[in-house]
């Protein structure tokens, strides 16, 4: 029998970080995401998991560049409002699926830390992980780029994501 997961967006994060001009980093996040995950046992082995984030709810803390990243420079939030991930396999370390940015799906493969499981005081049983992988934005139509007057690129083509998860049994 199959058990159902839910996400806990108060104990759950989306993080992505992009190289600026090649010398510093950014880091972006989302405030609004959900997941679920179906699982088989306890070990989350082939368990299936799926994601969305409103990229409205996208921040890297400064208004002008979350302005920008909504527009159609980069995920054109109007007509994409969100991002998704549904995965295809996962076996207790790389998880394969399908990600959706735009108009544009692609199999990506993220590393895993599955963190166990844990009864929380309320009683609820609660497990962890956290995923990583990179991916190339222009894969994915985020195609916006500029060089500045030294020639260094303002924003990397890669960008490395960070999920870190926390799922409450149902």
């Amino acid at each position: 029998m199959k058990t159902n997961w839910k996400l806990d967006p108060t104990h759950s994060e989306i993080e992505f970080k992009v190289k600026h001009m090649m010398i510093s980093t950014v880091t972006g996040s989302f405030s609004e995401f959900d997941a679920t995950a179906e699982t088989e046992d306890d070990s989350f082995k082939n368990a299936e998991f799926a994601f969305n984030a409103k990229v409205d709810s996208i921040s890297t803390k400064n208004e002008d560049r979350d302005t920008h990243l909504k527009s159609d420079d980069f995920f054109n939030e109007e007509q994409f409002p969100q991002l998704t991930f549904k995965s295809k396999s996962f076996d207790g370390e790389k998880m394969i699926g399908d990600l959706t940015i735009r108009d544009v799906t692609k199999e990506i493969t993220l590393d895993v830390d599955f963190n166990g499981i844990a009864e929380d005081p309320y009683g609820q049983t609660k497990a962890g992980l956290e995923a990583t992988g990179t991916i190339n934005r222009k894969d994915f139509n985020l195609n916006w780029s500029a060089v500045t007057e030294a020639g260094n690129i303002v924003v990397s083509d890669k960008v490395k994501l960070i999920a870190n998860l926390q799922f409450i049994k149902q």
